[in-house]
C-alpha cells in the first residue's frame, strides 16, 4: 500500500483515513522496537530502546486523542444536519 491509497469522503476530508495509517505505522514501530530490545544485551542500548519506545507511544496517544475529537465533530455535524432532515 502506498502513502495515498486510502480515502475518505467524510468531512474530515482524509485526515481520519491518515491518522489511522500513522498510528497503524506507529504501532508497528513500537512493536519493532520492542523486539529489538528484547534481543539486546546492553543495558545502555535497552535504556535508549525504552526512552525512543515511550516517545512513540505518546505519539500515539497523540494520535487516538485527534481520531476522538474527529469522531466527535463528525457526530455533532452528523447530528446537526439530520436535524435538517426530519425523514431520516
Amino acid at each position: 500500500m502506498t502513502d495515498k491509497d486510502f480515502n475518505c469522503n467524510k468531512i474530515c476530508k482524509n485526515s481520519c483515513a491518515s491518522l489511522q495509517e500513522a498510528l497503524r505505522k506507529e504501532t508497528s514501530i513500537v512493536h519493532f522496537y520492542e523486539n529489538m530490545m528484547e534481543d539486546c544485551n546492553s543495558p545502555e542500548i535497552k535504556n535508549f530502546l525504552t526512552d525512543i519506545i515511550e516517545s512513540r507511544r505518546s505519539e500515539m496517544l497523540k494520535i487516538i486523542q485527534k481520531l476522538n475529537e474527529i469522531h466527535a465533530r463528525s457526530q455533532i455535524v452528523d447530528g446537526v444536519i439530520s436535524s435538517f432532515n426530519p425523514e431520516a
